[in-house]
């Protein structure tokens, strides 16, 4: 139950957009299509539990599913009610019971705790807060200092802050001294706040950001100290520039990616002069993301030119 190696492409086309020597570390092959398998498989490994409870918007969901399945166990997954129907319906092909929740009525954590207490037995899985799913994601970072020891940056999306933090722990974990930059929507801003002002922020409700990997309360305890003191900063990306960057990225280097997987390349589209001339690795987290949505994302009417770099 090993995680596939990366897929990394060096992106000449965005390279020449973007100013910078540009390398896609894309998840979007991984099993289930996004990072999240690298956590599902070492909580799964790690543990003896005969049923996995989570919530997640489709991504970790789908993972958790597959890794329990391999391993012959069950998994139980809290969804909102607003999930892509291509990532609910995933997450049941991968043999877990779907619990629909509307998170206008009751949050994701509080569902999440009332599961908790009506299967005590259950291993409770965070999508991003656990020790056991940082662990699984610093692969990743361990995988990037691999391919490209030379890195002057690598941009990673931000949700609960579980990829960031594990990409951060194994790049020092192979000794890699690349500055790491976290992308954010605008709209599910609350990890760019929290290192303004020194403390966990949370963001009221379910954030309306098209990335919807990115709409979660909060960074959690275990991520925060590790972002805190390991990000060189954040971009924060709007929703307009992450429609653009799904479309650069199938445009400019052929690859499919979901919105929340392009934040990082949209980073780079936002915030040009914080990367130009360097060696920057961009991680698209994943390609998980319905079909009509996609189309309408890539269709050739010039919306990858209207993003305006900010300064």
């Amino acid at each position: 139950m090993k995680p596939r190696p990366t897929t990394a492409i060096r992106a000449s086309r965005l390279a020449e957009r973007f100013g910078s020597e540009v390398l896609l570390v894309s998840e979007t092959f991984q099993e289930t299509g996004s990072f999240k398998f690298r956590a599902a498989a070492h909580v799964v490994a790690s543990t003896p539990h005969s049923l996995y409870v989570t919530v997640s918007s489709g991504n970790f969901g789908q993972a958790l599913a597959r890794a329990a399945a391999l391993a012959g166990r069950r998994a139980l997954v809290a969804m909102p009610v607003q999930s892509a129907a291509v990532k609910i319906d995933a997450v049941r092909a991968w043999g877990a019971e779907i619990d629909l929740v509307d998170t206008a009525r009751v949050s994701r954590g509080e569902r999440l705790a009332q599961l908790a207490a009506e299967h005590p037995d259950a291993y409770v899985a965070s999508p991003y807060d656990d020790p056991l799913v940082i662990a699984g994601n610093a692969s990743l970072g361990r995988e990037i200092a691999a391919l490209a020891p030379d890195l002057d940056a690598v941009v990673v999306p931000v949700g609960g802050g579980g990829l960031a933090a594990g990409v951060l722990t194994g790049l020092r974990q192979a000794g890699a001294r690349a500055e790491v930059w976290g992308a954010e929507p605008e709209l599910a801003n609350d990890a760019a706040r929290s290192l303004r002002s020194g403390r966990i922020e949370s963001n009221e409700g379910e954030p309306a950001t098209l990335a919807d990997g990115a709409r979660t309360g909060s960074l959690g305890r275990h991520t925060w100290p590790i972002l805190r003191y390991g990000l060189a900063g954040i971009v924060e990306i709007p929703e307009p520039a992450i429609r653009d960057a799904v479309r650069l990225l199938f445009a400019l280097a052929n690859l499919k990616a979901e919105p929340t997987g392009a934040l990082s390349a949209a980073a780079l589209l936002v915030a040009p002069e914080r990367f130009r001339g360097r060696r920057v690795a961009c991680v698209v987290s994943g390609g998980n993301v319905d079909a009509r949505l996609y189309a309408e994302l890539v269709a050739p009417d010039g919306a990858g030119e209207r993003a305006e770099p900010r300064t």
